[in-house]
């Protein structure tokens, strides 16, 4: 599943083309959504919040998650049926595997930007109230939870526990505040760390924990285990991330 940074590059990526102000003159695609509905429509921009991909028309906006699998293609195709095609007088933007859906009316008042990782309006203060709030929350789900880190994923859950010495299962009530601190501070940085490594090809090179078999630090094995509500893969070092319980 793509993570913030990667969003952030799509539409990075689309901003290059440079649509805003011109029509969709056609759409195309398997997707059960009213698609015609954006025929002849002028787009107004391309936005994101955490996972999500916004297509930004006048009084209404398209909503992509790629979900698991899902993925784009710009000014090509893949060879399997897209869920959506965006046809513009200059350019194209296909979507496949994802989930889409319309929002109606103004972002603003559906998204809270503030909690978006890679907003610059991120609130690092409003993320620790939140977890302040729910002291039985364990870290892994916390660093899941898109409304407190809207963007952060399953990478940046395990870079971000690893690089602050936090076990997984450790609650919010029992991490010391200034690791908690850490924590969110960390989220925003390992984040922006992501995006340049991603748009470097390097991300990979650059991971210390995330389906790393040896502790860099103490030279011990990593344990893989299935771990909180979300039951999703957490690389951790019991020697070096302390257990806050």
């Amino acid at each position: 599943m793509p993570e913030g940074p990667s969003i952030v590059i799509l539409k990075e990526l689309v901003q290059e083309l440079h649509l805003e102000g011109t029509k969709v003159i056609a759409v195309s695609g398997n997707t059960s959504i009213d698609k015609e509905r954006m025929v002849g429509q002028t787009l107004r921009g391309f936005a994101s919040w955490g996972k999500h991909f916004l297509v930004c028309f006048g009084d209404f906006s398209l909503r992509v998650h790629f979900m698991l699998f899902g993925t784009y293609r710009i000014n090509e195709r893949k060879d399997t049926p897209a869920r959506l095609s965006l046809q513009f007088e200059q350019a194209e933007i296909n979507f496949y595997a994802c989930s889409l859906a319309i929002i109606e009316g103004d972002l603003n008042e559906v998204y809270d930007w503030s909690a978006d990782v890679m907003s610059p309006a991120w609130d690092e203060d409003a993320a620790l109230e939140k977890l302040k709030a729910r002291p039985s929350l364990l870290a892994c789900d916390a660093l899941l939870d898109q409304q407190i880190f809207s963007g952060s994923g399953n990478i940046i859950k395990n870079e971000v526990l690893y690089r602050t010495g936090i076990h997984p299962l450790s609650t919010m009530r029992a991490i010391p505040g200034n690791k908690l601190a850490e924590m969110v501070a960390q989220t925003r940085i390992y984040s922006f760390d992501f995006l340049r490594w991603k748009k470097e090809y390097t991300l990979k090179k650059h991971w210390l924990a995330h389906t790393r078999r040896s502790c860099k630090r103490c030279n011990l094995p990593m344990h893989k285990e299935y771990l909180g509500k979300t039951r999703r893969r957490s690389f951790f070092c019991t020697n070096c991330q302390q257990l806050y319980i």
